[in-house]
């Protein structure tokens, strides 16, 4: 519920802001449309006043030059005139002020001074300050002229008394002031106002509007420039569109300015568009008000489909998918609502396929590891007795490579098939790797379990038939029982994987868990891990075996083999840690320490004065890597020693693992100087066959075939025959494991060159060995 709502009340509050926006922006548009217009109206205005003030001043022009005309043509005052008394001028002029009401008279003089004047700031006697613009005026045909008197704006119009030459000039002077400017108004409807400039001081303003503003609008006419641009002013709160004008015709500064400052009031047009302005806007909030009414119908409308909605994706997560949505609908909603239930459906499907297979092999269908480890536990819990078979296929990547992924898992499900046909319903097969197969017995004993290891291993022993091939399965089971092997449910595994690996080793295909023997394992485990520690820890040291010279007596060779003192567990074999290092790719550590140890001890002996040659022995590791040859190198250099001291010995099997690189390293260390011995020879699967190719330059015959060597074995046919074919190849033969003196005096019969074993020496440190060759040499 407080998910709908609050949905609801989202989409409630976004339309409503929405709606608010779009009205406020359409009400603003409006109101900007309706100043625009209100101010186009008003400069339109301002634009016909200006035209009505030019046509009111050309009119009022014209009534004054219709009065002056009548006085000039007057004969009193013509009369008068020509007489030249004041006096008599002013009593004329005096009949007809009614016709030139309201306005300032000057006559003068053709010098331009003032004969007679009615205005008190320019006495008679003085020269009028625009007789020479009214000249040039008249010259041009023009009788009126604008300007200052007394500081104040006037509109002056001339006439001449002819007689018919020019005798006087009539000068009519009307004020430009408030009641010129009122009356401007009343035609124009524009605010006017009047004010005299000279020399930057204001004169007088005569205005229309308030006294108030008298100042705001004398500085403004005062400040800004004029021209025909429009102004926008605001005066005491009131706003105007105004329009500078200067009046003056004069060309002389000294007698100022005349400005004119024409203005629309705003205040007056927007008053047409207030009430239009009103209406919009409660149209606006009518609108706004039944919008916002719909918008939580719609929000309504929608959120409660949407709870639904958001109710049943609740419900799929928490794993319920038995309850459709029920939204009858036509919509995208509904069609939502479809979607979901379909969604659903196959989530539920999914999920029993997805449990199925995180818990059963896909390949075989059988259990895989974590179900068999489950139903272990469970029968562990419930302490019922449970036997262990682990069951491997030996050959499989045999198969993989000759048959391909495709044979591989024909056999796969051909083993699911018949375990599944041999085991009784309460037992399990589960397939726990690629080639590894666990099967719990429950409610058995050991004995019945052997007994079903035997059934499986007869029905899976039986050929295979892959496109056309029989393929024999090799199978190697092992067994652990609970609780007599162990208490948990990875000790058992553990222990029957063991059981494994015994078959695999010993003669047999199975092998029951014996206690305690996961001691062993546990050594090995230990010994992998500290076996890669162990030269930087200090705890490899070799021991030299002489090598003694048959023909001559003497021992010019010693082989260099490799100990290992184990802080914990003792010296340990090299049978035993050797091949874990082989195994673990820990190897070529061990080779760099013992390269390195041989040469230093040779640069030793080199120093006391004794030279020997020094076997050590090549891992296939060594040969496979690319960095063999740099390191000799670089041990060589570093401690002068001659490669040619140097003898590395290598087995066949190491060679034939990669026969074409193993060469190319071979035949750079035989260029480099290093001698090359074959060791082992005879137990290897290639002997002979590829020896030719090898360049070595002796060959080492293997214990096994010597230890026990007599005239009429088997044995001393193979020594005699691989000594003939070494020398016609014309290699050295050294025959390892010597440890009785007929053996070594049938070797020497049969020419063999070297003989290395228990006979001549035993293995013995740097020094002792030392001491045994000074001794060998007094007794020589």
């Amino acid at each position: 519920m407080k998910l709908r709502n609050s949905f609801q009340a989202r989409i409630s509050l976004f339309l409503a802001l929405l709606l608010l926006l779009l009205m406020g922006v359409v009400y603003f548009a409006v109101k900007t449309v309706t100043i625009t217009v209100a101010r186009d109206q008003a400069e339109e205005q301002l634009h016909t006043g200006t035209r009505v003030f030019e046509r009111f001043m050309d009119l009022r022009w014209r009534r004054i030059q219709y009065g002056l005309n009548w006085l000039t043509n007057d004969s009193d005052f013509r009369q008068a005139a020509l007489n030249g008394s004041p006096s008599q001028i002013e009593a004329a002029l005096q009949e007809f002020e009614p016709s030139i009401r309201g306005s300032e008279l000057f006559v003068l003089d053709l010098n331009g001074r003032i004969i007679t004047s009615t205005l008190k700031g320019l006495p008679p006697g003085q020269r009028f300050p625009y007789a020479k613009d009214l000249r040039l005026a008249r010259r041009h045909a023009q009788s009126m002229l604008i300007g200052v008197l007394d500081n104040r704006p006037y509109m002056m119009v001339q006439g001449v008394v002819l007689t018919p030459l020019p005798v006087v000039r009539v000068v009519s002077g009307m004020p430009m002031d408030d009641v010129f400017a009122h009356e401007l108004r009343s035609l124009s409807n524009l605010e006017v106002s009047f004010m005299a400039l000279k020399q930057g001081e204001s004169g007088v303003l005569s205005s229309t509007l308030p006294d108030a503003m008298n100042t705001s609008i004398a500085t403004f006419m005062r400040d800004c420039p004029v021209g025909t641009q429009v102004y926008f002013n605001e005066f005491q709160d009131k706003r105007f569109l105004g329009q500078l004008l200067q009046l003056t015709t004069s060309n002389d500064p000294q007698n100022g300015h005349v400005m004119a400052f024409l203005q629309s009031p705003l205040d007056q047009t927007m008053q047409a568009f207030n009430s239009l302005d009103r209406k919009f806007l409660w149209i606006s909030l009518g609108a706004l008000l039944l919008s916002l009414l719909g918008a939580l119908w719609l929000a309504r409308a929608v959120s409660r489909p949407v709870s639904l909605l958001a109710e049943a994706a609740q419900r799929i997560g928490r794993g319920n998918y038995q309850v459709p949505v029920e939204l009858k609908r036509k919509d995208e909603l509904g069609f939502l609502a479809k979607a979901i239930n379909a969604m659903q459906s196959g989530i539920a499907l999914r999920e029993q396929q997805l449990a199925h297979n995180a818990l059963h092999d896909a390949l075989t269908g059988l259990p895989n590891r974590a179900l068999a480890m489950e139903r272990l536990g469970s029968a562990i819990s419930a302490r019922r007795g449970v036997v262990l078979i682990y069951l491997g296929v030996e050959n499989y990547r045999v198969i993989n490579e000759s048959f391909g992924q495709d044979g591989l898992e024909l056999i796969m499900r051909e083993i699911s098939r018949v375990m599944l046909d041999t085991l009784h319903e309460r037992d399990t097969a589960a397939r726990i790797t690629g080639n590894e197969f666990l099967l719990l017995l429950e409610s058995t004993q050991i004995d019945a379990a052997v007994a079903m290891a035997d059934r499986l291993y007869r029905l899976l022993n039986r050929p295979l038939s892959i496109d056309g091939h029989e393929v024999s399965l090799e199978i190697c089971m092992g067994i652990a029982a609970y609780p007599i092997n162990g208490q948990s449910v990875e000790e058992l595994i553990s222990r029957a994987a063991l059981a494994r690996r015994d078959a695999a080793a010993l003669p047999g295909y199975l092998q029951v868990y014996q206690q305690d023997r996961d001691l062993a394992h546990q050594r090995q485990i230990q010994l992998i891990r500290d076996v890669r520690s162990a030269a930087s820890e200090g705890e490899l040291f070799l021991l030299y075996q002489p090598k003694l010279d048959i023909r001559s007596g003497h021992v010019h060779q010693a082989e260099a083999l490799l100990r290992w003192r184990h802080p914990e567990l003792g010296v340990v074999s090299p049978a035993e840690f050797i091949p874990l290092a082989e195994r673990t790719g820990s190897m070529p550590l061990l080779t760099h320490w013992v390269i390195e140890e041989g040469v230093r001890q040779l640069a030793e002996w080199n120093r006391k004065g004794l030279h020997l040659q020094l076997s050590l022995n090549i891992s296939a590791a060594d040969l496979q890597g690319e960095d063999l040859l740099l390191s000799v190198d670089a041990l060589l250099s570093r401690y002068q020693v001659s490669a040619g001291q140097l003898i590395f010995e290598i087995t066949e099997s190491a060679v034939m693992r990669d026969p074409e690189h193993s060469l190319s390293v071979l035949e750079k260390l035989r260029e480099g100087g290093i001698g090359l011995s074959v060791d082992d020879f005879g137990t290897g699967y290639s002997s002979l066959a590829h020896l030719k190719r090898l360049p070595v330059q002796e060959l080492k015959i293997d214990q096994s075939f010597i230890r026990n060597l007599d005239e009429t074995s088997e044995d001393a046919v193979i020594v005699r025959s691989t000594l003939e074919m070494s020398h016609n190849l014309g290699l050295k033969v050294v025959a390892e494991g010597v440890e009785y003196q007929h053996t070594l005096d049938l070797l020497a019969r049969w020419q063999c060159d070297t003989a290395q074993g228990y006979l001549i020496s035993r293995p013995l440190e740097a020094s002792a060995l030392e001491a045994w060759l000074s001794r060998l040499e007094e007794t020589a």
